[in-house]
């Protein structure tokens, strides 16, 4: 049954099953690109680490000047780490969450921003931006660097949830339903960003802007132990449901028929991809188009199936997040562009490449 699917899907424009490469290949492919993008991350910064001080500064080489060392160390493992990890696992989550609102929309150009989830979360940010900042604030303002990510945590939560409530029931769940209200909750959510940018001061408007166009520049160890459970667990949770994914393909009938508890792969699927994706908008703010490009690229190159698409994704969502943080950091240097720009520069082309083919397929 899955081969058939794999089959129908490869006569759409994706690769020939007898031409995709293995499995182990394209796994081992994608760790050595991240690889590299991590190593080339390390090295380049306002403090420029050269690959042989890297390598001290790693332990693997005696170091040759010992103050030197200690100025690396600290930048390498209090900075650089961390950051690529946060990235890494921002990266990851919204690549995952993009194919699995495009298996169960069954649409190429569906995205997790689509059911409102980041839209919500960047709400609530920003109204920990204003509030904390205000007499109303003052009492908490201390708290305003940690207030602002559990804000869009919740916030991309509540909406969650005020979604699946609108679109269940009866214990049916309405994907239809549940992806026209996410738009109609993204459209509120965005008037309420525009009031609160209306009565915004210059400062709060300034902090308001740079969480919306997204910023990997807090990334602590602190945010990468608090996400990477999410992660985890969000992440084996596809996977469990992979082979379910791709039965969808064939619709909600013959999915059941076929043995599928849709209502329940339903709900795993919601959860999860408003899970990775809130604690992605919590971290790093709103990064747009790495949930269509990647899962998109890969359905190319090695198909449609689910259980080696979702590795396969959070791996190349996080080499790619890395690779945009590095010339974030260097295009402008010593100032920092926002990485959602660039996610956009490139998403954006690439996303008009997919509607004009889509256009094409269907005779237009």
């Amino acid at each position: 049954m899955v081969s058939h699917i794999a089959n129908e899907l490869g006569s759409k424009g994706m690769a020939p099953r007898s031409a995709r490469p293995p499995a182990a290949i394209v796994i081992v492919s994608l760790l050595v690109i991240l690889t590299g993008c991590a190593v080339v991350a390390t090295t380049i910064g306002a403090a420029g680490i050269p690959f042989s001080r890297l390598l001290s500064a790693l332990g693997f080489t005696n170091p040759a000047d010992p103050a030197l060392l200690a100025r690396d160390q600290l930048v390498l493992w209090s900075i650089r780490i961390p950051r690529i990890v946060v990235t890494g696992l921002v990266g990851a989550m919204l690549a995952v969450a993009g194919a699995v609102m495009q298996g169960l929309f069954r649409n190429p150009l569906a995205d997790p921003a689509l059911v409102g989830v980041s839209s919500g979360g960047a709400l609530a940010a920003a109204a920990a931006i204003v509030f904390a900042d205000s007499q109303y604030g003052s009492s908490i303002k201390f708290l305003q660097f940690e207030l602002l990510p559990v804000a869009a945590f919740f916030g991309s939560l509540i909406t969650t949830f005020v979604l699946y409530r609108i679109a269940s029931r009866g214990g049916r769940t309405s994907v239809a339903i549940f992806l026209l209200s996410g738009l109609a909750i993204a459209a509120l959510a965005n008037a309420g960003l525009g009031l609160l940018v209306f009565i915004a001061d210059d400062r709060q408007l300034r902090d308001i802007t740079f969480w919306l166009l997204g910023s990997l520049s807090g990334s602590t160890w602190s945010k990468a132990v608090v996400i990477g459970p999410i992660a985890f667990v969000a992440l084996s949770a596809v996977l469990w449901v992979s082979r379910d994914l791709d039965l969808l393909v064939l619709g909600e009938a013959e999915a059941f028929h076929s043995g599928v508890n849709v209502q329940r792969l339903k709900a795993i699927s919601i959860i999860a991809v408003s899970a990775m994706t809130g604690a992605a908008v919590a971290v790093a703010g709103v990064i747009g188009f790495v949930g269509i490009v990647v899962p998109h690229v890969l359905r190319l190159i090695i198909g449609p199936g689910h259980k080696l698409l979702m590795p396969s994704a959070a791996i190349l969502g996080a080499a790619l997040m890395v690779l945009a943080d590095t010339l974030a950091r260097i295009l402008a240097a010593p100032a920092e562009v926002p990485i959602g720009v660039l996610t956009a520069a490139i998403g954006a082309p690439f996303f008009l490449a997919i509607v004009l083919r889509q256009r094409s397929a269907i005779g237009l």
